[in-house]
């Protein structure tokens, strides 16, 4: 049996409302409330309504939307970025558009523009993780609307959905403090990602805020000269009592290193990540960590870039998406 084609008309009984309602709700434009337009686009997406090829010839507009990785930061296959990805299908999905994953790789940072969007194939681009200024001013010459999702850049005029790093590396050097630590290092490289120079920061205001003096030598690198993640890592000769780690997976790796040395983790030193992500509850113990709100910074980008798309010229700016401690078993009470 051939399934019956969803049309206009056929959300228009359902919703009890004009085809020309459906029409303008759908098209993103002016006469219908925001309630009734997001009422009409779930009701379309329940019933399986897609957009016609036709309409796209009349409104000029494909319904992809590109979404911009590098290579490494999708490697494996537990990434976070591939979390997020599915987020934004799911709730482009719902939007009628399609989320089309465009991973790019390159020498030296050096990246070729996708051929999407030479093409003209999507209407728009959520940039997943940071790349080069270089970059970003080539895919700028395009100007096609994009939104930047994990990374803001150093551009006035540029949108970008981030995580709140800093006050959540902040909130979580801060329970470590609260549980006696005064002798806590930080492990993340802070010259490569600005995810993790922002949440060095947020430590550094805790430390600062509690008269702890920032010690060098307790600031170490994650990966190595050529910004290759390392598995293990130089240790300082006098040992802290905690690490706040600028990921999970940085933590995971530290407490096997830890371990195998003959260090207890929480009775000897202490352990923090960041993410929430799949290491936090791989690792024994499980990891104290600040949860990284990934589906909500999903739709903040997907609904600016959008709104973009459907021509609003109101600049988003850097919106922040706040987390939330997750306190498990990684970090010992000294006053206990």
């Amino acid at each position: 049996m051939i399934k019956k084609t969803v049309t206009m008309s056929d959300i228009a009984k359902v919703m009890n409302v004009s085809t020309v309602t459906v029409s303008k709700a759908l098209g993103g434009r002016e006469g219908v409330s925001e309630a009734l337009r997001e009422k009409i686009r779930q009701k379309a997406a329940e019933m399986g309504y897609r957009l016609h090829s036709g309409r796209s010839l009349r409104d000029g507009l494909t319904y992809n939307i590109g979404v911009l990785v590098a290579k490494r930061f999708i490697s494996e296959p537990s990434s976070l970025y591939w979390i997020i990805y599915k987020h934004l299908v799911e709730i482009l999905q719902k939007q009628n558009y399609y989320g089309m994953l465009e991973v790019v790789d390159g020498e030296n940072g050096v990246y070729e523009i996708p051929n999407s969007v030479i093409d003209k194939k999507v209407d728009g681009l959520i940039v997943l993780g940071q790349f080069s200024d270089s970059f970003i001013d080539k895919l700028s010459s395009y100007y096609i609307p994009m939104v930047f999702l994990d990374y803001y850049a150093a551009r006035e005029d540029s949108d970008a959905v981030v995580p709140d790093n800093f006050y959540g590396a902040y909130l979580l050097t801060s329970h470590i403090i609260a549980n006696g630590h005064r002798k806590i290092a930080f492990l993340g490289t802070i010259q490569g990602l600005s995810s993790v120079q922002d949440r060095f920061l947020g430590y550094c205001k805790a430390l600062l805020e509690n008269r702890i003096a920032v010690r060098r030598e307790w600031i170490l690198s994650s990966r190595n000269a050529d910004g290759e993640p390392l598995t293990t890592f130089l240790l300082p000769e006098e040992m802290p009592t905690a690490f706040v780690c600028g990921s999970d997976e940085c933590a995971f790796n530290l407490v096997n290193q830890l371990k195998n040395a003959g260090i207890r983790v929480p009775q000897d030193v202490s352990v923090a990540g960041y993410d929430n992500h799949i290491y936090s509850t791989m690792c024994s113990p499980h990891l104290t960590t600040m949860d990284v709100d990934s589906r909500s910074m999903s739709r903040e980008a997907a609904e600016s870039l959008l709104s973009k798309i459907r021509g609003s010229v109101r600049p988003h700016g850097r919106t922040l998406v706040s987390g939330k401690l997750i306190i498990r078993d990684s970090v010992k009470n000294l006053f206990s």
